[in-house]
Protein backbone atom coordinates (compact mmCIF):
# COMPACT_ATOMS: atom_id res chain seq x y z
CA UNK A 1 0.00 0.00 0.00
CA UNK A 2 1.63 3.25 -1.09
CA UNK A 3 -0.44 5.73 0.95
CA UNK A 4 0.28 6.63 4.56
CA UNK A 5 -2.35 5.13 6.89
CA UNK A 6 -3.54 7.92 9.20
CA UNK A 7 -4.28 6.45 12.64
CA UNK A 8 -6.77 8.44 14.72
CA UNK A 9 -6.52 8.22 18.50
CA UNK A 10 -7.38 10.10 21.66
CA UNK A 11 -4.35 11.94 23.04
CA UNK A 12 -4.22 10.36 26.52
CA UNK A 13 -1.16 8.26 27.43
CA UNK A 14 -3.14 5.01 27.38
CA UNK A 15 -4.87 5.79 24.07
CA UNK A 16 -1.54 6.71 22.47
CA UNK A 17 -0.01 3.49 23.81
CA UNK A 18 -2.80 1.49 22.17
CA UNK A 19 -2.47 3.41 18.90
CA UNK A 20 1.29 2.85 18.86
CA UNK A 21 0.73 -0.90 19.27
CA UNK A 22 -1.47 -0.83 16.16
CA UNK A 23 1.08 1.40 14.41
CA UNK A 24 3.89 -1.02 15.24
CA UNK A 25 1.96 -4.02 13.93
CA UNK A 26 1.02 -2.23 10.71
CA UNK A 27 4.58 -1.08 10.09
CA UNK A 28 5.77 -4.63 10.78
CA UNK A 29 3.56 -5.63 7.84
CA UNK A 30 5.36 -3.03 5.72
CA UNK A 31 2.86 -0.13 5.80
CA UNK A 32 3.62 3.53 6.38
CA UNK A 33 1.59 5.17 9.15
CA UNK A 34 0.95 8.49 10.88
CA UNK A 35 -0.61 9.07 14.32
CA UNK A 36 -3.35 11.74 14.45
CA UNK A 37 -4.24 12.51 18.12
CA UNK A 38 -7.53 14.32 18.97
CA UNK A 39 -9.37 15.27 22.15
CA UNK A 40 -12.81 13.82 22.92
CA UNK A 41 -15.70 15.12 25.01
CA UNK A 42 -14.86 12.46 27.60
CA UNK A 43 -11.39 13.95 27.99
CA UNK A 44 -12.60 17.56 28.13
CA UNK A 45 -15.55 17.28 30.54
CA UNK A 46 -14.01 16.08 33.81
CA UNK A 47 -16.38 17.55 36.38
CA UNK A 48 -19.12 14.92 36.00
CA UNK A 49 -19.24 11.11 36.23
CA UNK A 50 -19.40 9.38 32.87
CA UNK A 51 -22.84 8.01 33.60
CA UNK A 52 -24.11 11.52 34.36
CA UNK A 53 -22.92 12.72 30.95
CA UNK A 54 -25.26 10.10 29.53
CA UNK A 55 -23.57 9.82 26.13
CA UNK A 56 -22.95 6.38 24.65
CA UNK A 57 -19.65 6.55 22.76
CA UNK A 58 -18.44 9.71 24.49
CA UNK A 59 -14.80 8.78 23.76
CA UNK A 60 -15.40 7.71 20.14
CA UNK A 61 -17.60 10.39 18.56
CA UNK A 62 -14.81 12.84 17.71
CA UNK A 63 -12.85 10.11 15.93
CA UNK A 64 -16.01 9.01 14.08
CA UNK A 65 -16.46 12.55 12.74
CA UNK A 66 -12.77 12.74 11.74
CA UNK A 67 -13.11 9.45 9.84
CA UNK A 68 -16.29 10.46 8.03
CA UNK A 69 -14.49 13.67 7.04
CA UNK A 70 -11.56 11.56 5.73
CA UNK A 71 -9.13 13.20 8.16
CA UNK A 72 -8.08 9.73 9.35
CA UNK A 73 -8.12 6.27 7.75
CA UNK A 74 -8.55 4.17 10.89
CA UNK A 75 -9.33 4.83 14.55
CA UNK A 76 -8.04 2.92 17.57
CA UNK A 77 -10.37 2.53 20.55
CA UNK A 78 -10.71 0.69 23.83
CA UNK A 79 -13.51 -1.58 22.64
CA UNK A 80 -15.45 -1.18 25.90
CA UNK A 81 -15.88 2.55 25.06
CA UNK A 82 -17.36 1.92 21.61
CA UNK A 83 -21.19 2.00 21.13
CA UNK A 84 -22.69 -1.33 20.08
CA UNK A 85 -23.99 0.34 16.92
CA UNK A 86 -21.36 2.15 14.85
CA UNK A 87 -22.25 5.18 12.70
CA UNK A 88 -23.31 4.27 9.18
CA UNK A 89 -20.29 3.99 6.93
CA UNK A 90 -17.94 2.93 9.76
CA UNK A 91 -17.20 -0.73 10.58
CA UNK A 92 -15.11 -2.79 12.94
CA UNK A 93 -11.96 -3.67 11.00
CA UNK A 94 -10.07 -5.68 13.64
CA UNK A 95 -9.84 -6.59 17.32
CA UNK A 96 -6.38 -7.19 18.75
CA UNK A 97 -5.58 -10.02 21.16
CA UNK A 98 -7.18 -9.20 24.47
CA UNK A 99 -5.27 -8.05 27.54
CA UNK A 100 -6.18 -8.40 31.22
CA UNK A 101 -9.98 -8.27 31.53
CA UNK A 102 -10.14 -7.67 35.30
CA UNK A 103 -10.97 -4.60 37.35
CA UNK A 104 -8.27 -3.65 39.84
CA UNK A 105 -8.55 -2.03 43.26
CA UNK A 106 -5.67 0.33 44.02
CA UNK A 107 -5.63 0.97 47.78
CA UNK A 108 -3.76 3.18 50.24
CA UNK A 109 -1.89 1.85 53.26
CA UNK A 110 -3.56 -1.58 53.53
CA UNK A 111 -6.63 -3.67 52.74
CA UNK A 112 -8.12 -3.73 56.24
CA UNK A 113 -10.92 -1.35 55.20
CA UNK A 114 -12.51 -4.19 53.20
CA UNK A 115 -13.71 -5.63 56.49
CA UNK A 116 -14.82 -2.27 57.82
CA UNK A 117 -18.32 -0.80 57.82
CA UNK A 118 -17.05 2.58 56.64
CA UNK A 119 -14.81 3.12 53.62
CA UNK A 120 -14.60 5.49 50.65
CA UNK A 121 -13.98 4.06 47.17
CA UNK A 122 -13.54 6.19 44.04
CA UNK A 123 -14.79 5.32 40.53
CA UNK A 124 -16.49 7.08 37.63
CA UNK A 125 -18.10 3.85 36.42
CA UNK A 126 -21.73 3.11 37.25
CA UNK A 127 -21.05 -0.62 36.74
CA UNK A 128 -18.18 -0.64 39.26
CA UNK A 129 -20.16 1.54 41.68
CA UNK A 130 -23.18 -0.80 41.58
CA UNK A 131 -21.15 -4.00 42.00
CA UNK A 132 -19.10 -2.53 44.85
CA UNK A 133 -22.22 -1.37 46.72
CA UNK A 134 -23.84 -4.74 46.11
CA UNK A 135 -20.89 -6.36 47.94
CA UNK A 136 -20.16 -3.55 50.42
CA UNK A 137 -23.52 -1.73 50.89
CA UNK A 138 -22.32 0.49 53.78
CA UNK A 139 -19.33 1.91 51.88
CA UNK A 140 -19.36 5.35 50.22
CA UNK A 141 -18.62 5.77 46.51
CA UNK A 142 -17.12 9.02 45.26
CA UNK A 143 -16.67 10.09 41.64
CA UNK A 144 -13.28 9.83 39.94
CA UNK A 145 -12.62 11.12 36.41
CA UNK A 146 -9.60 11.90 34.23
CA UNK A 147 -6.87 9.86 32.56
CA UNK A 148 -5.17 6.98 34.40
CA UNK A 149 -2.25 9.08 35.65
CA UNK A 150 -4.43 11.91 36.98
CA UNK A 151 -6.76 9.43 38.71
CA UNK A 152 -3.85 7.77 40.50
CA UNK A 153 -2.60 11.21 41.54
CA UNK A 154 -6.07 12.15 42.89
CA UNK A 155 -6.14 8.93 44.90
CA UNK A 156 -2.71 9.66 46.36
CA UNK A 157 -3.73 13.19 47.41
CA UNK A 158 -7.11 12.18 48.89
CA UNK A 159 -8.40 10.59 52.06
CA UNK A 160 -10.07 7.80 50.08
CA UNK A 161 -9.37 4.17 50.93
CA UNK A 162 -9.03 3.09 47.32
CA UNK A 163 -10.01 3.51 43.68
CA UNK A 164 -11.00 1.07 40.93
CA UNK A 165 -9.19 0.87 37.57
CA UNK A 166 -9.15 -1.44 34.55
CA UNK A 167 -6.20 -3.77 35.02
CA UNK A 168 -5.34 -3.53 31.33
CA UNK A 169 -5.14 0.27 31.47
CA UNK A 170 -2.69 0.61 34.35
CA UNK A 171 -0.76 -2.44 33.19
CA UNK A 172 -0.25 -1.36 29.59
CA UNK A 173 1.49 1.90 30.47
CA UNK A 174 3.48 0.31 33.30
CA UNK A 175 2.10 2.26 36.26
CA UNK A 176 0.33 -0.47 38.27
CA UNK A 177 1.13 0.28 41.93
CA UNK A 178 2.29 -2.47 44.30
CA UNK A 179 -0.76 -1.76 46.47
CA UNK A 180 -3.24 -3.20 43.98
CA UNK A 181 -5.34 -6.34 43.74
CA UNK A 182 -7.49 -7.70 40.93
CA UNK A 183 -11.20 -7.92 41.77
CA UNK A 184 -11.93 -11.45 40.58
CA UNK A 185 -15.53 -11.18 41.83
CA UNK A 186 -16.33 -8.06 39.77
CA UNK A 187 -17.74 -8.76 36.29
CA UNK A 188 -15.96 -6.43 33.83
CA UNK A 189 -17.46 -4.13 31.22
CA UNK A 190 -18.34 -5.82 27.93
CA UNK A 191 -15.14 -6.01 25.80
CA UNK A 192 -12.92 -4.70 28.61
CA UNK A 193 -9.22 -5.20 27.89
CA UNK A 194 -9.67 -5.33 24.10
CA UNK A 195 -8.34 -2.87 21.51
CA UNK A 196 -10.48 -2.31 18.44
CA UNK A 197 -9.77 -0.72 15.05
CA UNK A 198 -12.49 0.94 12.96
CA UNK A 199 -12.35 1.94 9.29
CA UNK A 200 -14.68 3.24 6.60
CA UNK A 201 -16.91 0.52 5.22
CA UNK A 202 -16.10 1.37 1.60
CA UNK A 203 -12.31 1.49 2.19
CA UNK A 204 -11.76 -2.16 1.28
CA UNK A 205 -7.98 -1.84 0.97
CA UNK A 206 -7.51 -0.51 4.49
CA UNK A 207 -9.98 -3.01 5.93
CA UNK A 208 -8.09 -5.89 4.31
CA UNK A 209 -4.84 -4.70 5.89
CA UNK A 210 -6.42 -4.35 9.33
CA UNK A 211 -7.95 -7.82 9.07
CA UNK A 212 -4.41 -9.23 9.29
CA UNK A 213 -4.23 -7.90 12.87
CA UNK A 214 -7.54 -9.47 13.95
CA UNK A 215 -7.49 -12.03 16.81
CA UNK A 216 -10.38 -14.41 16.18
CA UNK A 217 -10.85 -15.69 19.74
CA UNK A 218 -11.01 -12.15 21.13
CA UNK A 219 -13.41 -11.14 18.36
CA UNK A 220 -15.78 -14.03 19.19
CA UNK A 221 -15.83 -13.29 22.93
CA UNK A 222 -16.18 -9.52 22.69
CA UNK A 223 -18.89 -9.84 20.05
CA UNK A 224 -20.96 -11.96 22.44
CA UNK A 225 -20.44 -9.51 25.29
CA UNK A 226 -21.37 -6.47 23.19
CA UNK A 227 -24.43 -8.22 21.76
CA UNK A 228 -25.60 -8.94 25.33
CA UNK A 229 -25.13 -5.24 26.14
CA UNK A 230 -27.05 -4.25 23.02
CA UNK A 231 -29.95 -6.62 23.76
CA UNK A 232 -30.32 -5.09 27.22
CA UNK A 233 -30.29 -1.60 25.64
CA UNK A 234 -27.44 -0.58 27.90
CA UNK A 235 -24.50 1.77 27.63
CA UNK A 236 -22.66 4.20 29.89
CA UNK A 237 -25.93 4.84 31.76
CA UNK A 238 -26.65 1.26 32.86
CA UNK A 239 -24.69 -1.00 35.27
CA UNK A 240 -24.10 -3.99 32.99
CA UNK A 241 -21.19 -6.44 33.14
CA UNK A 242 -20.34 -9.23 30.70
CA UNK A 243 -17.47 -11.67 30.20
CA UNK A 244 -17.00 -14.53 27.74
CA UNK A 245 -13.97 -16.82 27.49
CA UNK A 246 -13.02 -19.91 25.49
CA UNK A 247 -11.53 -23.01 27.08
CA UNK A 248 -11.45 -26.62 25.85
CA UNK A 249 -13.58 -25.77 22.81
CA UNK A 250 -16.32 -24.31 25.03
CA UNK A 251 -17.49 -20.73 25.52
CA UNK A 252 -18.47 -19.68 29.03
CA UNK A 253 -20.45 -16.45 29.37
CA UNK A 254 -21.32 -14.55 32.55
CA UNK A 255 -23.49 -11.45 32.61
CA UNK A 256 -25.00 -9.13 35.21
CA UNK A 257 -27.46 -6.22 35.42
CA UNK A 258 -27.75 -4.18 38.61
CA UNK A 259 -29.64 -1.18 39.92
CA UNK A 260 -27.37 1.89 40.26
CA UNK A 261 -27.36 1.58 44.05
CA UNK A 262 -26.48 -2.12 43.92
CA UNK A 263 -29.57 -3.25 45.85
CA UNK A 264 -30.96 -5.24 42.90
CA UNK A 265 -28.88 -7.71 40.90
CA UNK A 266 -29.70 -10.20 38.14
CA UNK A 267 -26.99 -12.72 37.11
CA UNK A 268 -26.80 -15.18 34.24
CA UNK A 269 -24.27 -17.84 33.16
CA UNK A 270 -24.28 -19.96 30.01
CA UNK A 271 -21.85 -22.54 28.58
CA UNK A 272 -21.95 -23.64 24.93
CA UNK A 273 -19.69 -25.56 22.57
CA UNK A 274 -17.61 -23.40 20.25
CA UNK A 275 -19.49 -23.21 16.95
CA UNK A 276 -22.85 -23.62 18.69
CA UNK A 277 -22.57 -20.34 20.55
CA UNK A 278 -24.52 -17.95 18.30
CA UNK A 279 -27.54 -17.75 20.61
CA UNK A 280 -25.64 -17.14 23.87
CA UNK A 281 -26.10 -13.36 23.99
CA UNK A 282 -29.80 -13.50 23.06
CA UNK A 283 -30.53 -16.31 25.54
CA UNK A 284 -28.75 -14.54 28.40
CA UNK A 285 -30.33 -11.15 27.67
CA UNK A 286 -33.80 -12.75 27.54
CA UNK A 287 -33.04 -14.56 30.83
CA UNK A 288 -32.18 -11.24 32.53
CA UNK A 289 -35.15 -9.37 31.01
CA UNK A 290 -37.63 -12.07 32.06
CA UNK A 291 -36.36 -11.96 35.65
CA UNK A 292 -37.03 -8.27 36.17
CA UNK A 293 -34.44 -6.78 33.87
CA UNK A 294 -36.95 -4.82 31.82
CA UNK A 295 -38.43 -3.14 34.89
CA UNK A 296 -34.94 -2.37 36.13
CA UNK A 297 -33.87 -0.83 32.80
CA UNK A 298 -37.07 1.21 32.59
CA UNK A 299 -36.48 2.66 36.04
CA UNK A 300 -32.89 3.54 35.10
CA UNK A 301 -34.07 5.39 32.02
CA UNK A 302 -35.98 7.84 34.18
CA UNK A 303 -39.23 7.93 32.26
CA UNK A 304 -40.66 10.81 34.33
CA UNK A 305 -38.68 13.52 32.54
CA UNK A 306 -40.48 15.62 29.94
CA UNK A 307 -39.52 15.53 26.27
CA UNK A 308 -37.26 18.46 25.36
CA UNK A 309 -35.91 17.35 21.96
CA UNK A 310 -38.05 16.21 19.05
CA UNK A 311 -36.78 14.42 15.94
CA UNK A 312 -38.76 14.76 12.71
CA UNK A 313 -37.47 11.33 11.66
CA UNK A 314 -37.89 8.09 13.60
CA UNK A 315 -34.68 7.19 15.42
CA UNK A 316 -33.35 3.70 16.08
CA UNK A 317 -32.83 2.61 19.67
CA UNK A 318 -29.05 2.78 19.24
CA UNK A 319 -29.33 6.33 17.91
CA UNK A 320 -31.55 7.30 20.85
CA UNK A 321 -28.93 5.96 23.24
CA UNK A 322 -26.40 8.42 21.81
CA UNK A 323 -28.18 11.38 23.41
CA UNK A 324 -26.79 13.28 26.38
CA UNK A 325 -28.36 12.48 29.76
CA UNK A 326 -30.12 15.86 29.79
CA UNK A 327 -31.96 15.00 26.56
CA UNK A 328 -35.35 13.30 26.68
CA UNK A 329 -36.16 12.67 23.04
CA UNK A 330 -39.22 11.74 21.04
CA UNK A 331 -39.25 10.94 17.33
CA UNK A 332 -41.74 10.32 14.52
CA UNK A 333 -41.65 10.54 10.75
CA UNK A 334 -43.34 13.85 9.91
CA UNK A 335 -42.90 13.10 6.20
CA UNK A 336 -44.28 9.92 4.68
CA UNK A 337 -43.04 8.60 1.33
CA UNK A 338 -45.22 6.87 -1.26
CA UNK A 339 -43.36 5.25 -4.18
CA UNK A 340 -44.88 5.78 -7.63
CA UNK A 341 -45.11 3.33 -10.52
CA UNK A 342 -42.72 4.56 -13.21
CA UNK A 343 -44.12 3.92 -16.71
CA UNK A 344 -41.97 1.72 -18.99
CA UNK A 345 -42.06 4.35 -21.77
CA UNK A 346 -39.54 6.41 -19.80
CA UNK A 347 -37.04 3.55 -19.87
CA UNK A 348 -37.45 2.13 -23.38
CA UNK A 349 -33.91 3.05 -24.33
CA UNK A 350 -30.68 4.02 -22.62
CA UNK A 351 -30.81 7.44 -20.93
CA UNK A 352 -27.63 9.44 -21.35
CA UNK A 353 -27.85 11.58 -18.18
CA UNK A 354 -29.81 10.66 -15.04
CA UNK A 355 -30.11 12.80 -11.89
CA UNK A 356 -31.01 11.22 -8.53
CA UNK A 357 -31.06 13.38 -5.40
CA UNK A 358 -32.49 11.01 -2.77
CA UNK A 359 -32.54 7.39 -1.66
CA UNK A 360 -36.34 7.40 -2.13
CA UNK A 361 -35.90 7.82 -5.88
CA UNK A 362 -33.49 4.87 -5.90
CA UNK A 363 -36.04 2.73 -4.03
CA UNK A 364 -38.76 3.71 -6.49
CA UNK A 365 -36.63 2.80 -9.52
CA UNK A 366 -35.45 -0.53 -8.08
CA UNK A 367 -38.95 -1.44 -6.88
CA UNK A 368 -40.27 -0.98 -10.42
CA UNK A 369 -37.36 -2.45 -12.37
CA UNK A 370 -34.32 -4.69 -12.11
CA UNK A 371 -30.84 -3.20 -12.43
CA UNK A 372 -30.43 -4.64 -15.95
CA UNK A 373 -33.55 -2.77 -17.09
CA UNK A 374 -32.20 0.55 -15.83
CA UNK A 375 -29.95 1.52 -18.73
CA UNK A 376 -28.28 4.76 -17.64
CA UNK A 377 -25.04 5.97 -19.23
CA UNK A 378 -24.24 8.68 -16.66
CA UNK A 379 -25.72 8.84 -13.15
CA UNK A 380 -25.35 12.03 -11.12
CA UNK A 381 -26.53 12.11 -7.51
CA UNK A 382 -26.61 14.07 -4.26
CA UNK A 383 -25.20 12.63 -1.02
CA UNK A 384 -22.75 9.90 -0.10
CA UNK A 385 -25.44 7.51 1.08
CA UNK A 386 -27.53 7.98 -2.07
CA UNK A 387 -24.41 7.27 -4.11
CA UNK A 388 -23.74 4.08 -2.15
CA UNK A 389 -27.31 2.88 -2.64
CA UNK A 390 -27.21 3.67 -6.39
CA UNK A 391 -23.97 1.74 -6.83
CA UNK A 392 -25.27 -1.21 -4.82
CA UNK A 393 -28.58 -1.47 -6.69
CA UNK A 394 -28.20 0.17 -10.13
CA UNK A 395 -24.68 0.94 -11.28
CA UNK A 396 -21.67 3.22 -11.08
CA UNK A 397 -22.19 6.89 -10.25
CA UNK A 398 -20.46 9.35 -12.58
CA UNK A 399 -20.36 12.22 -10.08
CA UNK A 400 -21.84 13.20 -6.71
CA UNK A 401 -22.13 16.42 -4.70
CA UNK A 402 -23.31 17.28 -1.18
CA UNK A 403 -26.34 19.27 -2.35
CA UNK A 404 -28.49 19.84 -5.43
CA UNK A 405 -27.23 23.37 -6.14
CA UNK A 406 -23.60 22.22 -6.28
CA UNK A 407 -24.56 19.31 -8.52
CA UNK A 408 -26.41 21.65 -10.90
CA UNK A 409 -23.35 23.88 -11.23
CA UNK A 410 -21.19 20.82 -11.93
CA UNK A 411 -23.58 19.57 -14.61
CA UNK A 412 -23.60 22.96 -16.36
CA UNK A 413 -19.83 22.75 -16.60
CA UNK A 414 -19.15 19.07 -17.30
CA UNK A 415 -22.29 17.11 -18.32
CA UNK A 416 -22.31 15.42 -21.71
CA UNK A 417 -25.11 16.64 -24.00
CA UNK A 418 -27.90 19.13 -23.28
CA UNK A 419 -30.62 16.92 -21.77
CA UNK A 420 -31.05 15.17 -18.41
CA UNK A 421 -33.72 13.01 -16.77
CA UNK A 422 -34.46 13.88 -13.13
CA UNK A 423 -36.17 11.25 -10.94
CA UNK A 424 -37.67 13.34 -8.14
CA UNK A 425 -40.54 13.84 -5.69
CA UNK A 426 -43.78 15.68 -6.35
CA UNK A 427 -42.29 18.21 -3.89
CA UNK A 428 -38.78 19.22 -4.81
CA UNK A 429 -36.51 22.25 -4.55
CA UNK A 430 -36.32 24.52 -7.59
CA UNK A 431 -32.56 25.16 -7.53
CA UNK A 432 -31.40 22.26 -9.67
CA UNK A 433 -33.92 22.37 -12.56
CA UNK A 434 -33.84 26.18 -12.58
CA UNK A 435 -30.05 26.39 -12.89
CA UNK A 436 -30.00 23.74 -15.62
CA UNK A 437 -32.83 25.40 -17.60
CA UNK A 438 -31.16 28.81 -17.38
CA UNK A 439 -28.10 27.20 -18.97
CA UNK A 440 -30.03 25.62 -21.85
CA UNK A 441 -30.09 22.11 -20.44
CA UNK A 442 -33.47 20.41 -20.90
CA UNK A 443 -34.70 18.66 -17.74
CA UNK A 444 -37.19 15.79 -18.05
CA UNK A 445 -38.75 15.46 -14.60
CA UNK A 446 -40.22 12.06 -13.69
CA UNK A 447 -42.16 11.84 -10.43
CA UNK A 448 -40.66 8.77 -8.76
CA UNK A 449 -42.33 9.21 -5.38
CA UNK A 450 -44.71 11.43 -3.47
CA UNK A 451 -43.89 13.28 -0.25
CA UNK A 452 -46.78 13.57 2.17
CA UNK A 453 -46.72 15.81 5.24
CA UNK A 454 -47.76 14.06 8.44
CA UNK A 455 -46.64 16.43 11.18
CA UNK A 456 -47.91 16.40 14.77
CA UNK A 457 -48.23 19.15 17.37
CA UNK A 458 -45.40 18.76 19.89
CA UNK A 459 -45.57 19.28 23.65
CA UNK A 460 -44.83 22.69 25.14
CA UNK A 461 -41.75 21.18 26.85
CA UNK A 462 -40.01 20.70 23.47
CA UNK A 463 -37.29 23.32 23.07
CA UNK A 464 -35.28 21.84 20.19
CA UNK A 465 -36.20 20.04 16.95
CA UNK A 466 -34.03 17.95 14.61
CA UNK A 467 -34.63 18.41 10.87
CA UNK A 468 -33.31 16.28 7.99
CA UNK A 469 -34.75 17.91 4.84
CA UNK A 470 -36.64 21.06 3.84
CA UNK A 471 -39.85 18.99 3.71
CA UNK A 472 -39.47 17.99 7.38
CA UNK A 473 -39.29 21.70 8.25
CA UNK A 474 -42.38 22.44 6.17
CA UNK A 475 -44.32 19.55 7.68
CA UNK A 476 -43.39 20.51 11.26
CA UNK A 477 -44.32 24.17 10.83
CA UNK A 478 -47.77 23.28 9.49
CA UNK A 479 -48.75 22.11 12.99
CA UNK A 480 -46.33 24.12 15.17
CA UNK A 481 -45.48 27.82 15.30
CA UNK A 482 -43.46 27.91 18.53
CA UNK A 483 -39.89 29.26 18.62
CA UNK A 484 -37.39 26.42 18.98
CA UNK A 485 -33.71 25.66 18.30
CA UNK A 486 -33.51 24.03 14.85
CA UNK A 487 -30.77 21.41 14.53
CA UNK A 488 -30.33 20.70 10.80
CA UNK A 489 -28.59 17.92 8.88
CA UNK A 490 -27.26 20.25 6.15
CA UNK A 491 -27.26 23.72 4.62
CA UNK A 492 -30.27 23.15 2.35
CA UNK A 493 -32.40 22.11 5.31
CA UNK A 494 -31.02 25.03 7.34
CA UNK A 495 -32.00 27.49 4.59
CA UNK A 496 -35.63 26.42 4.92
CA UNK A 497 -35.45 26.43 8.73
CA UNK A 498 -34.20 30.04 8.75
CA UNK A 499 -37.51 31.11 7.21
CA UNK A 500 -39.23 30.04 10.44
CA UNK A 501 -36.70 30.07 13.30
CA UNK A 502 -34.06 32.47 14.63
CA UNK A 503 -31.68 29.87 16.12
CA UNK A 504 -30.61 27.46 13.36
CA UNK A 505 -27.58 25.15 13.70
CA UNK A 506 -26.03 22.83 11.11
CA UNK A 507 -24.35 19.45 11.68
CA UNK A 508 -20.69 18.95 10.75
CA UNK A 509 -21.49 16.02 8.45
CA UNK A 510 -24.86 15.06 6.91
CA UNK A 511 -25.71 12.10 9.17
CA UNK A 512 -28.31 11.54 11.88
CA UNK A 513 -25.49 10.81 14.33
CA UNK A 514 -23.89 14.16 13.57
CA UNK A 515 -27.18 15.96 14.27
CA UNK A 516 -27.33 14.12 17.60
CA UNK A 517 -23.75 15.27 18.25
CA UNK A 518 -24.89 18.84 17.65
CA UNK A 519 -27.75 18.43 20.12
CA UNK A 520 -25.42 16.96 22.74
CA UNK A 521 -22.99 19.87 22.39
CA UNK A 522 -25.86 22.20 23.29
CA UNK A 523 -26.86 20.23 26.40
CA UNK A 524 -23.40 19.52 27.86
Amino acid sequence: MSKIIKIGTRDSELALWQAKIVQSQLEHLGHKTQLVPVKSTGDLVLDKPLYELGITGIFTRTLDIAMLNNDIDIAVHSLKDVPTLLPKGIVQAAVLKRGNVKDTLVFKDNEEFLGSKDAVIATGSLRRRAQWLNRFPTHTITDLRGNVNSRLEKLENSDWNGAIFAAAGIGRIGIRPEDAINLDWMIPAPAQGAIMITALEDDEETRAICAELNHEETEICTTIEREFLNKLEGGCTAPIGALAFIKDEEITFTGVLLSPDGTKRIDVTRVKKLGEHNDIAQYCADFVIERGGKRLMDSIKDADRKTNVYSTKSLTEDQRLLFHEKVKSESTDVVKISLNRIHPRFLKQEIQNVIITSKNAVESLTTNYSAIELQFKNIYCVGRRTKRLVENKIGKVTHTENNAKKLAKYLVEYMEGTEATYFCSDIRLDALPTILSENNIKVNEIEAYQTKYDGVKVNDSVEAVMFYSPSTVESFTQKNNKEIIAFCIGETTAKEAKKHFDDVRVAKVPTVESVIELVNEHYI
